[in-house]
């Protein structure tokens, strides 16, 4: 036998397995191909048959979006004219206390004096020392 025959031969034989090889993995790759396009068929199937719905439900949003805005817009200017009610509200006040306060403590100190004339006129007794005096000359 010869061997270049031979070595001939096993490289024919290997070239044939190799091209087996990418014949069994190509045949592979085109069943996952074929699986992969059959699933995204099923996919745009489904999205084709909610497409409707997202775009209502989109649209509706987009309603809500801008009746929320609306709302917002509506409630800062309450809010603003809440602040500038208590800003007002908050200066009267101060206007009141400052021209009530003084009446009040008038009012108060002569409290304070009635009643201690109407004690001093009653006991007989000084509010500072406590000791008793003569009311009527006694």
């Amino acid at each position: 036998m010869d061997w270049p025959s031979v070595l001939d031969v096993g490289v024919g034989i290997g070239a044939f397995l190799v091209g087996l090889g990418i014949f069994v993995a190509m045949v592979a790759l085109a069943r996952l191909i074929s699986r992969l396009h059959v699933t995204l068929d099923e996919v745009d199937r489904q999205i084709s048959g909610i497409g409707v719905p997202v775009a209502e439900a989109l649209e509706h949003v987009e309603g809500i979006s801008a009746t929320a805005d609306e709302t917002l817009a509506k409630l800062g200017n309450a809010v603003g004219a809440l602040e500038s009610v208590a800003t007002s509200v908050s200066g009267t006040t101060s206007l009141v206390k400052s021209a009530i306060s003084p009446a009040i403590v008038n009012i108060g100190a002569t409290l304070g004096g009635v009643t201690a004339g109407l004690r001093r006129l009653v006991t007989g007794k000084s509010p500072k020392d406590g000791s008793e005096e003569l009311v009527h000359g006694k």
